[in-house]
């Protein structure tokens, strides 16, 4: 919640935010969420936002950061697209959230069965769809290990599912790549960064801690 753990958000490191984060997915998993006074919390946060960790995560209606970590109002600055593609306006908006509202904590987060995932692994044209596809493909190029063509596709659950965390990485280096303020806040250890998948099938998260920087 927005004083737990009691910590002053602008000492917080980006390891403490991800303890945050874990601890939250274990109670949300074990169904024993936290009470909550939204109402007080309304006031608290009305006039200012402090929130100790960022997503980039997918609009999955399956995956709502907020219930999937336990947490509040105020304690989650949220980007959501389709993929979770780091798009400009994604980027952007990360920026904004890590410098200008003290985010301590970066998560790209995608999750099991992504539908935009499938439909990059199908190469899949239909009006703006095509857009999200095109930032996801290179995930495809980078996967070596199913070298059958007629397994590189959508109904190969094990194929998705690697493009899936490959995904998540490329989204990672290209914000690191394309966000001079991101990539200074990373090198002087003001944020952290890291890639996250979420299982539909149990509510649990999987942190990929080789992406940790921090």
């Amino acid at each position: 919640m927005y004083k737990h753990p009691l910590l002053d958000r602008d000492k917080m490191t980006a390891r403490e935010a991800l303890d945050i984060l874990i601890e939250g997915n274990h109670r949300f998993t074990n169904d024993r969420e936290q009470d909550k006074d939204f109402k007080s919390l309304i006031q608290i946060t009305k006039d200012k936002q402090h929130p100790f960790s960022s997503f980039l995560s997918c609009s999955d209606s399956r995956a709502p950061v907020e219930l999937l970590f336990d947490q509040a109002l105020g304690d989650v600055f949220s980007v959501r697209l389709a993929g979770n593609i780091a798009s400009d306006k994604a980027i952007g908006s990360l920026e904004f959230g890590s410098k200008y509202l003290g985010s301590k904590l970066i998560v790209v987060m995608g999750h099991t069965s992504c539908g935009a995932v499938k439909a990059a692994c199908d190469d899949f044209k239909d009006g703006h769809i095509g857009e999200i596809i095109n930032l996801i493909k290179p995930s495809i190029r980078h996967e070596k290990t199913i070298t059958d063509p007629a397994q590189r596709n959508s109904k190969n659950s094990d194929f998705v599912e690697k493009i899936c965390a490959l995904n998540v990485k490329y989204q990672i280096d290209t914000i690191i790549r394309c966000s001079d303020i991101i990539d200074d806040m990373l090198q002087t250890k003001q944020i952290g960064i890291v890639g996250a998948v979420y299982d539909i099938s149990n509510g649990k998260v999987d942190f990929l801690e080789e992406t940790f920087i921090g």
